[in-house]
């Protein structure tokens, strides 16, 4: 059982969506890659953090979140309550088109089937990322994904 299982509804996290959690907030998941935004178009800026992945890590998707609208629900992750869950839509929305084409590539799943998939999954993945509310390291957040 991987350490992340119980944290999908449903089961298991299949290798398509592991690829795609650690390339959103891993870098070291990305194959070297380095930051390609777009300066005329907001929704590709990247902050380029080199331990964090695409959005910058776990800090960097929550404030993509919060920033699209999504606060709520990204602070209910974090938080010791209950995860309330976000629609496939809106995560999209708030990763912006040019994540979400990346993600999808690299998964090797559709951009809808990876929405659907990230959209069931990140409320968990977070919610375990961070026990007591407590926002890990980068560090931290690589190891956990590479033991799943």
């Amino acid at each position: 059982m991987g350490l992340f299982d119980d944290a999908v509804p449903g089961g298991k996290i299949g290798k398509p969506l592991m690829i795609a959690l650690g390339a959103l907030l891993v870098s070291k998941m990305l194959g070297g890659r380095r930051d390609q935004s777009d300066p005329a178009n907001p929704q590709t800026q990247t902050p380029g953090s080199e331990d964090g992945g695409l959005l910058g890590g776990l800090d960097g998707l929550l404030e993509k979140l919060k920033t699209a609208g999504q606060g709520d629900k990204a602070d209910s992750w974090v938080g010791t309550g209950e995860n309330k869950p976000i629609q496939p839509n809106d995560l999209g929305k708030a990763l912006g088109d040019q994540t979400v084409k990346e993600l999808a590539a690299k998964a090797g799943v559709s951009e809808e089937e990876l929405l659907k998939q990230l959209s069931t999954a990140l409320p968990g993945v977070v919610d375990k990322l961070t026990p007591n509310g407590n926002l890990p390291k980068k560090e931290q957040v690589a190891a956990a994904l590479n033991a799943a």
